[in-house]
């Protein structure tokens, strides 16, 4: 087990009726608020006008930036970036999913930098400070809830990069499974998916000795997949829904990769794919992860047969652990398929014309990964693996 340090500050405030005590968290961290949203579903199912009434109890001033879109776009971080400088807002408040979530995170530090917010993403600079961030979770997938990191889409270019620093950590996060209930099926199928990626990427590692951790990760992931066709089958099952939240929070907190390194060269490649052809990332990632699990098993039998059994309950082929290995993979592809995602590129109109290009920037700051390294030629063949 390598050394570690563990610390995150997000105060996470889970259950039925918790978006009402959103006024009284937020006024700690100041009185100008900046509301961080997405489209109109908040204002239809009524979250909206809860939000605001409470913060008006608690005389803080509100100014609104909607319109975040999946994959968030640069351009609408950076008008808020100007909303906070010009009105000296002192919190930002998320009112979403991941997506609204990490589009806070860029504005809280951008808001803090003198330059342009996108320096943080292509390497030009890194993240000092932020302003303080809260959050009300909608859509239970991306754990950027009590995550340290964003994940920024460039439309100039169609770059998706990734940055973080501790000061990104919300200071709170409400979660009321409740709030999931109107979901539509293909989005809480994505949220399933990309919670199940966030727990593969800590679990395929290198480190031998982390049994703690990889039992951690064994539980979180069968629990995922036992709850995930209740929730598909009964959308306002509070019970199901409360552990697919809490799973998803889990997954990306951070406890699941203490004393080992992860892997993330899947979601590297997944954001080459839905930087350019703008797909929902958990569709990307259903269709990557098999990919990559077969190109890369070999480097650790050993570790994906252990995946097969304990996650699937295949029964471990002594005499044949590739056997056992590769019915671990086909599970994992099976389970996609049946919550609804796709496991192919073909499956979402994705020919093969931009494979070299989406490889190329990809690795051009080296290649990605941890579990085996990924150069321009590997991702090409992943991608191939995947059409």
């Amino acid at each position: 087990m390598k050394n570690f340090t563990f610390q995150n500050g997000t105060k996470l405030i889970f259950g039925k009726d918790t978006e009402q005590v959103v006024g009284q968290e937020s006024s700690q961290y100041g009185k100008r608020l900046l509301l961080h949203y997405g489209g109109g579903s908040i204002k239809t199912s009524g979250l909206y006008d809860k939000v605001v009434h409470s913060l008006k109890e608690q005389s803080i001033e509100i100014f609104e930036l909607g319109g975040v879109q999946p994959n968030p776009r640069v351009s609408l971080v950076r008008e808020g970036v100007s909303i906070c400088k010009e009105n000296n807002i002192d919190f930002i408040l998320a009112v979403g999913g991941g997506s609204v979530i990490d589009s806070a995170k860029a504005i809280a530090a951008g808001a803090k930098y003198d330059g342009d917010v996108w320096d943080f993403f292509d390497g030009k600079s890194s993240v000092q400070d932020c302003l303080p961030i809260g959050v009300v979770l909608t859509i239970p997938a991306a754990g950027s809830e009590s995550s340290n990191g964003t994940v920024i889409t460039n439309e100039d270019g169609l770059y998706k990069r990734a940055t973080g620093h501790p000061s990104m950590r919300p200071q709170f996060s409400i979660l009321n499974p409740v709030l999931t209930y109107t979901l539509p099926s293909y989005q809480t199928a994505c949220g399933i998916t990309d919670m199940m990626a966030h727990i593969l990427e800590r679990y395929f590692t290198n480190e031998k000795n982390v049994e703690l951790t990889d039992r951690l990760s064994e539980g979180a992931l069968r629990t995922i997949i036992n709850n995930a066709p209740i929730v598909l089958d009964e959308p306002t099952n509070y019970d199901a829904r409360a552990e697919i939240m809490w799973s998803g929070t889990i997954a990306h907190n951070d406890l699941l990769g203490t004393g080992r390194e992860g892997d993330w060269g899947s979601h590297d490649i997944e954001h080459e794919i839905s930087g350019i052809y703008d797909i929902a990332h958990g569709a990307g990632l259903a269709i990557v992860f098999p990919a990559w699990m077969k190109y890369v098993y070999k480097h650790d039998i050993n570790r994906f047969a252990q995946f097969a059994n304990r996650v699937w309950d295949v029964e471990i082929d002594v005499n044949n652990l590739e056997k056992t290995a590769l019915a671990g993979i086909k599970k994992t592809e099976q389970f996609f398929q049946s919550i609804g995602m796709p496991i192919t590129l073909s499956e979402v109109n994705i020919g093969e014309d931009h494979f070299e290009e989406m490889a190329k920037k990809g690795t051009e700051r080296g290649p990605l990964g941890n579990f085996i390294k990924l150069y321009q030629e590997d991702v090409v063949e992943i991608f191939k693996l995947a059409r």
